[in-house]
């Protein structure tokens, strides 16, 4: 390592790999984090007697300040003025302290204190549910922040090089916390006394430790600024506010920001409320409730990178997105069909939920890197992100309101205890209407690159 780092470090193959290692591991304790609870929703029912409705509310917190106080934007502002480490530092700092606050709620505040909401008029809720909110609502700013930085390291060192198949391996590493997400929680809790706070303390652990690895990604930075003198651009190449309006003027940037939108909106909601439609629907025992969702990233570990490598190499993202999308909308008619009711369906329609979930955004986060200017990428992202939390914020409200208007079913009794019951049909009915949405977009996008020659359907490697 020391020899590579002696040679010119731009051009060092083990120097950007390494890079990209440091900061996936950040990645990774940041996507534990963000679903530790989407297991635990049976526990929180069972001992804090939270709804469908409280668990989309919690939810749907992850988007209040991103999509409300423009945090996300004003971060890809900040990516862009002031560089990958400074916002990097600062957004797994704002994460400590949001994952503080909802360990926090879940640990610390008593379930059946309720709080007036003054300012909704004479209406009430639970406490635990309000602050958990908004502490996974201030987790979100820099968990957002973090990935739009993530994103933009990785364009910088790989870029002209094995792009497509960098971020893929960056998302399939980062993944990885998703699998372990939903599989690790509910063990973790029986073990220590169906203590629901307990995960959320170990997934603060792991964050501290991805933190000390993004230090050793900063000092290997460092030394590229004084390589290529990148904090010497002249004032016309430097990111100004006007650079908003003209990455709005720009008409693939809106395809590809609103089959982001929908497409996200379509995937991360639902694994909030796998765990449970796999109980509900599937018939899976509580115990391994988690498994069959957690195939999800497990197959995106291995088909992400491996459908970046074909981008790099044979061109076609367009095309992948589109095809990504149209898996999307196969997956959730399986979904919604009453009489799949038997675990192996399940298990088959998340497999191929995985492919979609591998090909769309392998093609996707490459393709900005494409249609806009290096020098407007972070904030370009950052708008990206910010529709997405749109999706993310809305439809697991949405999804949890409808569970218990219209999917409600009457309460069963297992060892003398009430159960609650949902039919998850008319959710996945919402889920399809996105995928057909995003296969749109995606459709659009295909002939704007027709049109303008972005290169989306060209190799990413440059010879």
């Amino acid at each position: 390592m020391v020899d590579t780092l002696r040679q010119n470090i731009s051009e060092s193959k083990r120097a950007r790999w390494t890079v990209l290692l440091m900061v996936s591991l950040t990645m990774f304790c940041g996507y534990f984090l963000a679903d530790v609870l989407a297991p635990l929703k049976g526990l929180l029912e069972e001992l804090f007697q939270w709804d469908s409705t409280d668990f989309g509310l919690f939810n749907s917190g992850y988007g209040w300040f991103n999509i409300f106080l423009l945090m996300l934007i004003f971060g890809g502002m900040v990516l862009d003025k002031m560089g990958a480490r400074f916002t990097g530092v600062l957004s797994v700092g704002v994460m400590l302290a949001g994952i503080a606050v909802k360990y926090y709620a879940i640990g610390f505040i008593d379930p059946a204190r309720m709080v007036d909401l003054w300012f909704f008029g004479p209406k009430t809720m639970k406490l635990q549910v309000l602050t958990a909110s908004l502490g996974y609502a201030l987790f979100a700013v820099g968990y957002e922040a973090i990935g739009i930085t993530a994103n933009k390291i990785v364009v910088r060192w790989f870029k002209g090089k094995e792009l497509a198949f960098a971020l893929g391996m960056n998302l399939a590493f980062a993944r990885m916390g998703t699998f372990l997400a939903l599989a690790l929680p509910l063990p973790i809790a029986r073990a220590f006394g169906n203590s629901v706070s307990t995960p959320i303390l170990f997934g603060m652990v792991l964050l501290l430790l991805g933190f000390l690895t993004f230090l050793i990604y900063i000092g290997m930075d460092r030394r590229l600024d004084r390589e290529c003198a990148q904090e010497t651009l002249g004032d016309d190449e430097r990111f100004r506010f006007r650079d908003i309006f003209s990455i709005f003027r720009i008409r693939a940037f809106w395809y590809i920001a609103l089959l982001c939108l929908l497409f996200y909106a379509a995937v991360h909601p639902f694994v909030k409320f796998a765990v449970d439609l796999v109980v509900q629907k599937f018939h899976v025992a509580g115990e391994y409730s988690g498994l069959i969702p957690s195939l999800l990233p497990v197959g995106t570990l291995i088909l992400t990178p491996l459908f970046g490598n074909i981008y790099d190499r044979r061109g076609k993202g367009a095309s992948m997105m589109i095809w990504g999308a149209l898996m999307l909308v196969g997956v959730y008619f399986g979904f919604s069909l009453p009489w799949l009711d038997h675990w192996s369906f399940a298990v088959g329609l998340v497999i191929l939920l995985g492919i979609a979930f591998s090909l769309v955004p392998s093609a996707m986060w490459p393709s900005v890197a494409k249609i806009i200017p290096e020098s407007k990428l972070g904030t370009a992202y950052a708008l990206i992100f910010w529709m997405q939390n749109w999706g993310l914020a809305g439809i697991p409200l949405l999804i949890g309101w409808v569970l218990d208007r219209w999917g409600k079913l009457p309460p069963a009794l297992v060892d003398g205890k009430e159960i609650a019951r949902y039919d998850y049909t008319f959710p996945m009915l919402i889920f399809l209407c996105l995928g057909i949405l995003a296969v749109l977009f995606g459709l659009l996008l295909k002939s704007e690159d027709r049109r303008k020659s972005y290169g989306l359907q060209q190799p990413n490697i440059t010879h």
